[in-house]
């Protein structure tokens, strides 16, 4: 079980963006509406900051911080099968990789997938897992770095677990720090008074994409 910190292990001590990056697919019938990719990022913990492109994000961290670059890029990617990671870990190093020739930036890249199946329930007992609950073995994948995540307590029916797969961790999170860092931007949505079933960054760019869908249909 998690609980909240003020203070997040590895993030809150060291110059760090995060970015929340996805897509809005339209529906099969609706073929003259293209597909709205958008992007966030958070830099001043927990705030969010920006709104737009990666150079943006990365050129207003760099303004704002005395000329600094971040030592620490967390992306946090929505809308990806397991078949695309490779494919989407190599576009997101090519992204970052003028940064990387310093030598000194890490990159943690997270692919976050919001699921109904499986459902977890309390050891013989219909009632719902306790929000703030981790699934991270047996029902795992057996070699890749991955985990259930519960934050939100459901009030009725069956509350959503998401599967966070850590497919590249360069900050050298421990298990337990990575975890409490992901269950902490659950409540970071300002939106909710409660903790929310996806991180934050996620549920910001589905907020932009939307709205850049809404102007495109006006």
């Amino acid at each position: 079980m998690l609980g909240q910190t003020p203070s997040i292990p590895v993030v809150s001590k060291v110059p760090t963006i995060i970015l929340g990056m996805g897509a809005l697919f339209g529906f099969p019938e609706q073929s003259d509406v293209p597909s709205i990719a958008a992007m966030v990022s958070f830099r001043r913990w927990p705030l969010i900051s920006n709104m737009g492109h990666q150079a943006e994000a990365l050129l207003d961290f760099y303004t704002s911080s005395g000329k600094r670059k971040p030592d620490q890029i967390i992306i946090f990617r929505d809308r990806v099968s397991e078949s695309q990671f490779n494919q989407v870990l190599i576009k997101l190093l090519r992204l970052t990789s003028s940064l990387m020739r310093s030598g000194t930036l890490k990159i943690v890249v997270i692919v976050v997938q919001k699921t109904i199946i499986p459902s977890f329930f309390q050891q013989r007992s219909p009632d719902n897992v306790l929000h703030g609950i981790v699934i991270n073995n047996k029902v795992c994948h057996p070699k890749n770095n991955g985990f259930y995540l519960g934050t939100h307590a459901g009030m009725i029916g069956i509350t959503r677990q998401t599967h966070y797969h850590v497919l590249l961790d360069q900050a050298g999170f421990s298990a337990d720090d990575l975890q409490e860092f992901v269950h902490s931007l659950s409540y970071m949505y300002q939106r909710s008074t409660t903790a929310i079933f996806v991180v934050a960054p996620i549920c910001y760019v589905h907020l932009a994409a939307s709205q850049l869908g809404a102007i495109y249909e006006d």
